[in-house]
């Protein structure tokens, strides 16, 4: 997957940097999926557990499983919500059943697939025939903007590298339309294409600053491997280009939506 090493640090840092807007875009996908009591779902990708927690409070946790590649996630998951089902698993190769779910959802996971028509057919196998398979991805070459202003501060900082490892350029499927062509691929039958757009708060700047330099996610590796000076450049080019300072303030972030029906087999 591309990027989806720097996704094995600590989930406090991913709960800080794009995990913020998880209560927010959490529910609006599950009301796009139709995910209705008496269901049971799957996350796959969950991360720390941001779409879990809706799964949770909307089915029970004895309804909701959980996958994910990376251990420190599964570990802080699994520690969040111990009655559901979590597991370490990548979306390519899932551990359950064929048909065992009503609804398989991702959040902010498809474009970090290593194959993602592969991931998606897997999401359909363990759904059971006329169920759903829904997922949205970040517009981070639009109005995503956190991510459009981070990159282009780090491009401002560093020209070569910032375009080379900008993720508008580097992620598949997360420009309009895209996710319906993949499910289409994939198989999956009266698709739907959608958008949300989310919100997170932020007490300051250094507060959203704060989990870059840990190395999370794409842009903070990115931040990580810049020197001292660097690293000061780019965290002034990012509050510069976001006009904010030390007062409390909210970004907006648009994500598109999809979702398909698994045909009966």
């Amino acid at each position: 997957m591309p990027g989806a090493e720097t996704f094995r640090a600590s989930a406090d840092a991913y709960d800080r940097w794009v995990g913020r807007y998880g209560p927010s875009l959490a529910p609006m996908l599950i009301e796009f999926a139709g995910v209705e009591p008496g269901m049971r779902a799957l996350d796959v990708g969950c991360g720390p557990g941001a779409l879990t927690a809706q799964l949770v409070k909307r089915l029970g946790a004895t309804n909701v499983s959980a996958a994910d590649p990376s251990e420190p996630f599964v570990d802080a998951c699994r520690r969040r919500f111990p009655e559901a089902e979590v597991v370490v698993a990548g979306a390519e190769a899932l551990p359950f059943a064929d048909g065992t779910f009503d609804a398989a959802l991702s959040e902010l996971v498809v474009n970090f697939m290593s194959d993602a028509e592969a991931g998606v057919r897997e999401m359909a196998r363990v759904t059971r025939p006329s169920g759903v398979v829904a997922s949205c991805v970040w517009d981070y070459g639009g109005e995503m903007t956190l991510m459009r202003e981070f990159w282009d501060a780090a491009r401002e900082v560093d020209p070569k590298r910032g375009a080379a490892q900008d993720e508008a350029a580097t992620m598949r499927w997360c420009k309009e339309g895209e996710l319906a062509e993949l499910w289409r691929a994939a198989g999956l039958a009266d698709v739907r294409f959608g958008e949300f757009t989310a919100r997170a708060s932020y007490t300051d700047f250094e507060d959203l600053w704060s989990p870059l330099p840990t190395g999370v996610a794409p842009a903070g590796a990115f931040t990580k491997s810049l020197d001292v000076e660097g690293q000061a450049a780019l965290h002034d080019a990012f509050r510069r280009r976001l006009g904010v300072g030390g007062d409390p303030f909210e970004l907006t972030a648009r994500a598109w939506a999809v979702l398909g029906t698994v045909v009966p087999r």
